[in-house]
């Protein structure tokens, strides 16, 4: 599909320009906002993306932001736009959650941030529930069973520096396929709560939710009982030990 890029300096008429403060803002907000995202180097944007605000194609939307694709030089990025009603007041902390991920190899690649902007590595590629439904219709459970792997290895390493994803046990959402597997949002991270991503991408991917339904449909997923006392053991300690007799359980 071709990607169209528009200069942000030109976006400042609706529907077009109430991005910059969705979802609702005045003209010096988006102008001010302009400048902003200016000053991080970004200089254009393309209206593409699987979701929609009004008539325009988006990449992503939360509760604290909306997601587009941007250019810096010829450089396509992830831009995350604060959202004018969002509950937090700047993506300062996100953006140091971020950094902290980054050091472990984890999440997509911090560029710039500044209050109400976040630029970030753009990741193409599919939602994994998507690429599973793809997946299924070639039946390749060898394909599966390594990204799965790929994403429990990432949880084992934020539950290791202690950051809680928060939104793992939806998964579908926050894991992307393509060219390498990351985990992506973390915006309901935290470091200040106990951790449970290994637990709960384990449980998404295996135990009582529509992706582990198409998983199962894929490749024979052990007990429930079975899984549930390897989950227990790792976490006990969240020990190395006892993240590969999981692994060894779920046959990854």
């Amino acid at each position: 599909m071709k990607q169209s890029f528009v200069k942000i300096s030109k976006i400042t008429e609706p529907p077009y320009s109430d991005i910059w403060v969705y979802p609702k803002g005045t003209k010096s907000q988006i102008k001010s906002r302009i400048k902003e995202l200016k000053s991080l180097g970004v200089e254009s944007v393309s209206f593409q993306g699987e979701l929609q605000i009004g008539t325009i194609s988006i990449l992503g939307k939360g509760y604290v932001g909306i997601v587009v694709l941007g250019k810096i030089g010829r450089k396509k990025v992830a831009v995350k736009i604060r959202r004018s009603d969002s509950p937090r007041k700047n993506l300062k902390k996100e953006a140091e959650l971020l950094k902290i991920t980054n050091q472990i190899s984890v999440g997509p690649k911090l560029v710039n941030f500044s209050k109400n902007f976040l630029v970030m590595e753009y990741l193409e590629g599919k939602k994994i529930g998507d690429w599973i439904s793809s997946l299924k219709k070639k039946g390749s459970s060898s394909q599966l069973k390594t990204v799965i792997k790929k994403v429990l290895e990432d949880c084992y390493s934020l539950d290791r520096i202690g950051l809680d994803h928060g939104e793992l046990s939806n998964i579908t959402k926050h894991v992307i396929v393509g060219n390498k597997t990351t985990i992506i949002d973390f915006e309901s991270s935290s470091t200040d709560r106990k951790v449970s991503n290994v637990t709960s991408a384990t449980q998404a991917f295996c135990i009582g939710s529509r992706i582990s339904k198409m998983v199962g449909g894929m490749y024979k997923i052990p007990k429930k009982e079975k899984m549930i006392s390897a989950l227990r053991g790792y976490k006990q300690k969240q020990t190395r030990d006892g993240f590969e007799k999981l692994l060894d359980v779920l046959k990854l």
